[in-house]
């Protein structure tokens, strides 16, 4: 029993000895009926008393109770919204670094594609590009020198027709690429007419088409010397039908 509890009790047995010795002077039919209700009467209150101690004392208890639990209940609340505040910031941290890498491995690559980008084109510029050249290939006759004449004559701009260039030269020479003649008034100047189209050789020289041979009897220079030169003086080997 506690202390309180023990004195309040102690208290309430002294009241109901005073007034059984308060009622010893009664008559006796009264002294017994009133000394049994009295003390029936101060044992129930000396009860009660008791009850209501013990009740307020639990009271006490529980509310204190109450008290401690709603503080932790506050504490534990403060502590979880500390760590939810961590666990976000660090959450945060992680996603803004995972973002920093990403965006630094697509730099890289980029700047690594430049690199190969670069060194391809560099590469490129130092090794020239090797084009095939066709040659084409002409026959070693009449036709064939015709024909090659009139590719680079066309290469140069200067006109002429395969029928222009054919008639002159049976004209001029038959089709002999060694014919000379010594007796005009070329031969008698010192100056021969040479070749396919008789071409003497200051006229040669001066109308030579470079890529050629400097050699007069040369069946393609020849040709196309004649032909720069008749283009020059007539527009065209095409308008010449006589010595020219």
């Amino acid at each position: 029993m506690p202390k309180n509890t023990r004195k309040i009790a102690l208290a309430g047995v002294a009241t109901l000895g005073a007034a059984a010795v308060a009622f010893t002077v009664v008559p006796a039919d009264g002294q017994t009926t009133t000394t049994d209700a009295l003390s029936s009467s101060r044992v129930a209150y000396s009860s009660e008393q008791v009850r209501d101690v013990k009740a307020s004392v639990t009271d006490q208890l529980a509310g204190t109770s109450l008290k401690v639990q709603a503080i932790e209940a506050r504490k534990k609340a403060a502590v979880d919204a500390v760590a939810a505040k961590k666990a976000a910031t660090t959450a945060a941290a992680q996603k803004k670094a995972a973002a920093a890498a990403a965006a630094k491995k697509a730099a890289a690559k980029k700047a690594a594609a430049a690199r190969a980008a670069k060194a391809a084109a560099s590469r490129s510029v130092q090794r020239p590009v090797v084009k095939q050249v066709v040659v084409k290939s002409y026959p070693n006759n009449l036709d064939g020198w015709i024909h090659e004449a009139l590719g680079i004559m066309k290469k140069k701009g200067i006109p002429g027709s395969y029928h222009g260039l054919h008639k002159n030269i049976m004209r001029e020479s038959s089709g002999n690429p060694q014919a000379i003649n010594d007796w005009d008034i070329n031969a008698v100047n010192g100056v021969p007419s040479k070749g396919l189209l008789q071409v003497i050789p200051p006229t040669f020289k001066a109308y030579h088409v470079p890529g050629t041979s400097w050699n007069i009897y040369d069946p393609v220079a020849n040709i196309t010397a004649a032909a720069n030169y008749a283009a020059d003086r007539y527009g065209t080997i095409d308008n010449v039908n006589s010595a020219y």
